[in-house]
């Protein structure tokens, strides 16, 4: 009998929101989650019929919700931007295989997607703030050769990822390739 009042009380706390169930106590003044945020968002789309945005929030819900699947575990902030990120990277690579293909239709709404998903991530770094942070890693490195681009790579992943920036490794690469190349 103990035990069914405490599931009663636990059910009544829970439906007036003291408690959540994915993360256990939340203070209301807490600022919203990236998972509730995109929830919220796709309440908000389907309000405004706005089916392209509803599509793509759908889509990033079922991303994360595998993902945590897999994991078997509830997604911290890092875990579900960094699967925002691969969800950008593919249509990216979508992007660059409908055009190829004419399709030009197919890549404008795998482009649509992307800004969507953007929204949901810190902006990421520029040309110059990449080409500034890779400058600091190597004149910490001292002088790396062409031989230390694997070094180089992966502590100026590490300090954009310490300052909270989004970076794509492809274009740190090419940027670590050319101050590389110079020296």
């Amino acid at each position: 009998m103990n035990l069914m009042r405490t599931w009663k009380v636990l059910i009544s706390v829970s439906r007036i929101g003291l408690l959540s169930w994915a993360g256990g106590m939340r203070p209301y003044n807490s600022p919203m989650g990236l998972v509730d945020q995109i929830q919220k968002d796709i309440t908000t789309a389907m309000k405004s019929r706005d089916e392209a945005r509803l599509s793509a929030l759908r889509m990033v819900k079922t991303a994360l919700k595998n993902r945590e699947i897999d994991k078997m575990a509830p997604l911290d902030e890092k875990e579900a931007r960094q699967v925002l990120a691969t969800l950008i990277k593919q249509r990216k690579d979508s992007v660059e295989q409908f055009t190829k293909g004419g399709r030009k239709d197919m890549a404008d709404k795998e482009a649509a997607e992307i800004v969507i998903i953007e929204g949901y991530l810190p902006q990421a770094a520029s040309e110059a703030e990449i080409d500034a942070g890779i400058r600091t890693v190597i004149a910490e490195m001292g002088s790396a050769t062409m031989k230390d681009m694997g070094t180089v790579m992966k502590s100026a992943m590490a300090r954009f990822s310490a300052q909270g920036m989004r970076v794509d490794g492809k274009a740190v690469s090419e940027a670590v390739k050319r101050e590389l190349a110079g020296k």
